[in-house]
């Protein structure tokens, strides 16, 4: 399953499979059965429809967020990085089949999933409701690089992706939504608010798995969690942080602070 939406190039077809299985899962689940996780080899990178371009993050361009332009920019922005999380939650669940892991791990990521499809539809809806599409504007090619990096490690992936750069959509979204507001978009106000309010649980779900991987290899988690960070991430922890959505999804400051204040030591340095 997971496969078939990892090889599913375009964006409305990925989610409605993507959600077709989410519900085949979840109804063998209520059902009292699990459905056999098995083996799986996804793709190095997933398929992708022929546009956006993907460019450099350096070459996209930048346009003002208060004019209707930006505005339709921010929302394409949103909805490439709600279908890579869409990818980035299935190769999770096939890429490390050979580790061990409870049911409750493929439900989470699973819901995971299946909660990103609804997102990229939301957004894709906001797009076409200003006369635009996804894939009308360049997007940032670098969207992957963390899954590619983190390939062979879980722990590394559960830092990067849902701790890190999920948790960085909690920061952010407060803005873009008051962005909509003050144009008086309530469709995108309405999705916006729909992915801030469920994206705390995908970054809870994150922190979930990541302490359980760290009890089972008596790592501490805060010195582990830094030490991947270091390893895997390339961008930057800034403030400001959103530290009561990211104390909700169980991170506290003392994972990310002591990160930021060497980002900015790095820079006056």
């Amino acid at each position: 399953m997971a496969v078939q939406v990892l090889t599913t190039a375009d964006g409305r077809a990925k989610t409605a499979l993507s959600r077709r299985h989410a519900a085949t899962w979840f109804a063998a689940r209520a059902a009292g059965q699990s459905l056999p996780v098995g083996q799986a080899s996804p793709p190095p990178r997933p398929a992708r429809p022929e546009s956006p371009a993907l460019l450099d993050p350096r070459d996209v361009p930048r346009r003002r967020p208060g004019s209707p332009e930006g505005r339709a920019a921010l929302l394409h922005a949103v909805a490439h990085i709600e279908l890579n999380a869409v990818d980035l939650h299935w190769d999770i669940i096939a890429r490390f089949t050979d580790t061990q892991m409870p049911p409750g791990f493929y439900d989470d990521w699973v819901k995971a999933a299946d909660e990103e499809s609804k997102h990229f539809n939301l957004m894709c809806d906001c797009l076409e409701s200003h006369g635009s599409h996804y894939g009308a504007m360049a997007a940032h090619e670098g969207m992957w690089r963390a899954a590619e990096d983190t390939a062979d490690d879980l722990m590394g992936r559960l830092a990067v992706v849902p701790m890190v750069l999920e948790a960085r959509g909690l920061d952010v979204t407060p803005g873009m939504i008051a962005i909509f507001r003050n144009a008086g978009d309530a469709q995108a106000i309405a999705a916006l608010e729909t992915i801030y309010a469920e994206e705390v649980g995908h970054v809870a779900y994150g922190s979930k798995w990541f302490h359980f991987l760290c009890g089972r290899h008596e790592h501490d988690p805060k010195d582990r969690f830094h030490a991947l960070v270091r390893q895997y991430f390339h961008g930057a922890l800034k403030p400001p942080f959103n530290a009561e959505k990211r104390a909700e999804a169980g991170l506290p400051p003392d994972f990310y602070w002591p990160l930021a204040e060497e980002t900015a030591a790095r820079r006056r340095g």
